[in-house]
C-alpha cells in the first residue's frame, strides 16, 4: 500500500489543498511534528521509503520521481520547455513503474546489507538541528517569533542539507520565501550538485 505523509508544522489546514487536489484512494497523513523526518533522517520532500511485509526496510529514503527540470524552469512564467516537462514526466512513471515492479516481482528491492549502508547517518549535528527547529517551531506558535526564527535559522546551519527543514521555516514566515528569492539563491549555490538526487535504481 502507499502512505503519503505531509510534513506540514503550520497544521492540516495548509497541507488539505495538496490533498483534495491529488484525490488519491491511498492514506494521505499530516506530520506536524516532523517525526517521519527524525526517523528516517529525510531532507526533501518527496522522497520515498520502501518498506517490506516484514516490516524491513528494502530501499532507504530517495527522491521519488522529481527531476531537477524545475531549476531551467523560467521564472517569469513559471513554465518548463515542453522537453523539460516531458522528461519530468518520464522520470515519474519511471519511478512508479519501479514500484509495481518491485510490488508484483520484488525487482529493485536491496538486500538488507546494502538497504542498512545506505541509510542516511543522523549525526549529533542533526540530531540538534531537528531539536532546534522542533523549538522554532514551538516558540513561533507561541509567539515568539524571533527566537524561533533564530532557532531554525541554527538548525539549518547545522543541517544545512535538509532542504524540508530550510523551506518549513520560510514557510513559518508565511511571506512567500519558500518558493522566493531566497529559495532560487539557494538552489543557484548548489551549482552542479543536485536538489532532486536521482534514485539508483
Amino acid at each position: 500500500m502507499v502512505v503519503a505523509v505531509a510534513e506540514e508544522s503550520r497544521g492540516a489546514e495548509h497541507a488539505r489543498p495538496w490533498i483534495e487536489q491529488a484525490k488519491s484512494d491511498y492514506w494521505q497523513l499530516i506530520d506536524t511534528e516532523h517525526r517521519l523526518e527524525d526517523l528516517y533522517n529525510l531532507v526533501n520532500v518527496p522522497q520515498a521509503i520502501w518498506i517490506g511485509e516484514t516490516g524491513k526496510i528494502v530501499r532507504p529514503p530517495e527522491t521519488a520521481g522529481s527531476t531537477d527540470h524545475f531549476r531551467r524552469m523560467n521564472l517569469e512564467t513559471r513554465t518548463l520547455s515542453a522537453e523539460d516537462q516531458a522528461e519530468r514526466l518520464a522520470a515519474r512513471q519511471a519511478y512508479m513503474d519501479a514500484v509495481r515492479g518491485w510490488v508484483t516481482t520484488g525487482k529493485h528491492a536491496l538486500p538488507a546489507d546494502a538497504a542498512r549502508a545506505n541509510l542516511p547517518r543522523i549525526t549529533p549535528q542533526i540530531a540538534e538541528a531537528r531539536a532546534r527547529f522542533r523549538l522554532g517551531v514551538w516558540l513561533h506558535a507561541n509567539g515568539r517569533v524571533a527566537e524561533g526564527d533564530m532557532q531554525m535559522a541554527e538548525a539549518s546551519r547545522l543541517h544545512p542539507d535538509s532542504w524540508s527543514l530550510w523551506r518549513q521555516a520560510a514557510d513559518l514566515d508565511e511571506v512567500g520565501k519558500a518558493g522566493g528569492p531566497e529559495f532560487w539563491k539557494r538552489v543557484r549555490a548548489l551549482g552542479d550538485k543536485p536538489y532532486y538526487p536521482p534514485p539508483k535504481l
